[in-house]
């Protein structure tokens, strides 16, 4: 099963003009899964926090295209917290891994790039929960 280690920054490549960055996303390439589903979280008001969920089959590349926010990943014995706060690169979160936007600054955006469609029976919404399905999975 997946831990916080496998969670990794994915620097992505910026194509840099007087007139403006373009940054391109491949599926597969940067992104390292086939991308289903592409969602963006905004006007997130002060204070509020998006996700604190975990997913059993489910990849996710999650990228500030605007302001910064915190994601704290968690893999039920270790927890890192991550800033994006750049349009040109995003967190790659495998399966199995607990999942908290927070700290949205005014105006951001969040964009997540995911390896299926909405399937509310992939989602793990409680972290006790959570806990017990990372112990149940990692017994031989």
């Amino acid at each position: 099963m997946n831990g916080i280690d496998d969670c990794r920054r994915i620097d992505l490549p910026r194509v840099t003009r007087r007139e403006g960055n373009l940054t391109a996303v491949h599926s597969g390439m940067e992104v390292p899964f086939p991308i289903k589903r592409v969602f963006y979280v905004y006007d997130v008001p002060g204070g509020e926090g998006r996700g604190a969920h975990a997913h059993k089959t489910l990849h996710q590349f999650i990228v500030s295209i605007l302001g910064a926010f915190e994601v704290t990943i968690d893999d039920g014995m270790n927890r890192r917290t991550e800033t994006l706060n750049r349009a040109y690169y995003g967190l790659y979160v495998p399966p199995g891994i607990w999942c908290e936007l927070a700290g949205f600054s005014s105006g951001a955006v969040c964009l997540v790039l995911a390896s299926d469609h909405y399937q509310e029976s992939d989602y793990i919404r409680d972290h006790d929960q959570y806990v017990d399905y990372r112990r149940s999975n990692s017994v031989s």
